[in-house]
């Protein structure tokens, strides 16, 4: 007989997908019953998972020891008079931020800010007021999806049953799997999305396509954004993005007057900027009417737990994520994540990491910060344990139950626990309790628990967090990366004016690897025209650092373009270490690359 459970993954992936384990973890499916897994499951979770060596020992200055001693080693650390605690992504569950608790309670320190869409998501809020998550029913609907900056068949490939039937248009630089497939692809230049969506928008106006009868309801001020948009000067705009007036007119075709879902990815804002690009693709979107409707919308990375009431949330010192300073600190807790690699410019980060006298690493994978620990604790991976997973891609919510044994590792309310117990603390509840606190939240549809804060179709009633707020049109725009005074009439700057003879870097996720997670890579990939043989070695410099990586051609990228995997060793000591304008994130692009040939 075979013995039957489910769980879901828990891996930082929009689909969070619902799994059946038959007679062990090693024996996993697709749940065929699932509204967004469509019975699938992806390559990490079918088989990187199982393959990648665990830490399953724990160490104290390099030596092997009991978890005891281990633990007791956390407690002598966190006796110190000053502690950071900064969390990866490694692990999407909700039970990762009970270890906050602790923190509060020993006078410590958390991060804010956001490596990944904190950026995009500031330029939402400034626009719509909330956040609030496209359901993928709507994409069914839709006439066309415009996938802008978002590789759909690596970051979140389940959505691609949604997009069946679909006219499809791509804005990327690069020309992905999607690209080859999509009726119409803009291969812009990068970090150009900005200027694309104000063209877009001003030539609506032009033609006098946008929906009044919307806009009177729920945007009155469109005549301010219509005259915002005629601040830009369209020549010398197209010129930059890559673009012409018959381009133009292409896009133009698949947005008036029809059901149109924007599917847009982090790619696009991790720059100075990006809060100024989200809030340009929303007022384009609001231009054409396509909020509050059937088939339409944006589909950005949602805040999960919106409309929750967060028993971890807590009110401790905070420090910028992206910028941390290790080394003001006697003792860092590193949850979940890998800041030597993960974090821009990690020449910086490994150097503040260094002069920490207890870096504590607690997660199931060794890496390059595990490898520069203190004390090192093997965490339990999400079939070991129970938790609750959200979703930034979708409105469904799900328990991750415990569905196999081991004496490997510790949970993070285990940790928590002994911590609590060690400091003679109280308050800390059971964590079957914190588990049913998060689900008791939940709606109740079809036997699947959903987000408290779902609406089957966003935005019908307004914006705001009321739902009774009209939607704010982006008004002004800075930027020092750039001379804008090609393109503006206003606004001009003479900071860091960019050299065409350098190349601009992309780094979009890997399908081998989840940010420094499972596989690694070492390749640079170039355009072949560019006359670099395949397997020699380049050496890539910023104002940050150099790496050596073999090359790899592809014929997909544009001339000005050099892309470089997240999961790539070494990647971020090209990168800043700098914040975006709004929303504390991290500007991994907001950089250009000098590239020369290795000899021998």
């Amino acid at each position: 007989m075979i013995n039957e459970q489910t769980t879901v993954c828990a891996l930082d992936c929009y689909d969070a997908c619902k799994i059946v384990v038959k007679d062990g973890i090693d024996t996993i499916e697709g749940d065929t019953c699932h509204p967004v897994g469509n019975g699938a499951l992806c390559t990490l979770l079918n088989k990187s998972i199982h393959e990648a060596e665990r830490i399953e020992q724990p160490l104290v200055d390099g030596e092997a020891v009991s978890m005891e001693e281990a633990m007791e080693a956390v407690k002598k650390a966190f006796e110190k008079p000053t502690s950071l605690l900064w969390r990866g992504s490694g692990n999407m569950g909700v039970m990762q931020e009970i270890t906050n608790l602790f923190i509060e309670r020993v006078n410590g320190t958390l991060t804010h800010g956001s490596l990944c869409d904190g950026a995009g998501d500031a330029g939402i809020l400034e626009g719509r007021g909330l956040n609030r998550t496209l359901p993928l029913e709507q994409i069914k609907e839709a006439d066309t999806v415009v996938i802008w900056g978002r590789n759909v068949t690596v970051t979140n490939a389940h959505m691609m049953p949604f997009l069946a039937d679909k006219k499809i248009v791509v804005i990327d630089p690069v020309k992905t799997a999607i690209a080859k497939k999509a009726d119409f692809h803009l291969q812009i230049k990068p970090r150009t999305d900005y200027y694309l969506a104000i063209m877009l928008a001003r030539f609506i106006y032009m033609e006098d396509s946008q929906d009044t009868e919307w806009l009177e309801e729920f945007a009155p001020e469109y005549e301010d954004f219509y005259g915002f948009t005629q601040e830009h000067r369209i020549k010398p705009i197209l010129e930059y993005i890559g673009t012409d007036l018959g381009d133009m007119g292409r896009m133009l075709n698949y947005l008036r007057h029809q059901k149109v879902v924007f599917l847009v990815g982090t790619g696009v804002q991790k720059y100075s900027t990006g809060a100024s690009t989200l809030r340009a693709i929303d007022s384009l979107a609001a231009l054409l009417g396509l909020f509050g409707k059937e088939g339409c919308g944006i589909h950005y990375l949602g805040n999960s737990q919106l409309g929750f009431d967060n028993p971890f949330a807590v009110t401790c010192k905070t420090v910028s994520k992206v910028v941390t300073d290790f080394s003001e600190y006697d003792t860092v807790l590193v949850q979940g994540g890998n800041p030597a690699a993960s974090m821009p410019n990690s020449t910086r980060v490994c150097e503040s990491l260094d002069k920490v006298e207890n870096l504590i690493y607690f997660g199931l994978y060794e890496n390059e910060t595990s490898k520069k620990a203190k004390i090192v604790i093997p965490a339990k991976n999400f079939f070991e344990k129970e938790d609750v997973r959200l979703s930034y891609g979708h409105q469904y919510v799900h328990k991750l139950n415990k569905i196999t044994e081991t004496p490997i590792g510790i949970s993070e309310y285990d940790f928590t626990k002994y911590l609590f117990n060690a400091f003679n603390l109280e308050g800390l509840e059971s964590e079957a309790s914190y588990i049913e606190g998060w689900l008791s939240q939940c709606k109740k549809e079809k036997g699947e628990f959903i987000s408290p804060i779902y609406e089957k179709i966003p935005y019908a009633d307004g914006f705001g967090e009321e739902g009774d707020d009209e939607f704010e049109f982006i008004e002004d725009y800075d930027d020092d990366f750039i001379n804008t005074k090609r393109f503006t009439k206003v606004r001009t700057s003479k900071k860091n004016k960019i050299d065409d003879e350098k190349y601009w870097l992309l780094t979009p996720k890997s399908n081998k690897a989840l940010n420094t997670q499972f596989k690694r890579d070492n390749k640079v990939q170039i355009h072949p025209d560019k006359g670099y043989e395949e397997g020699s070695i380049l050496r890539l410099s910023s104002a940050y650092g150099t790496v050596e990586l073999e090359v790899k051609h592809n014929e997909n990228l544009r001339l000005d373009c050099l892309l470089v995997t997240n999961n790539t060793l070494g990647v971020n000591r090209l990168t800043p270490a700098i914040v975006s304008d709004e929303g504390e994130n991290a500007c991994y692009q907001e950089v250009k690359i000098e590239i020369e040939k290795v000899e021998g």
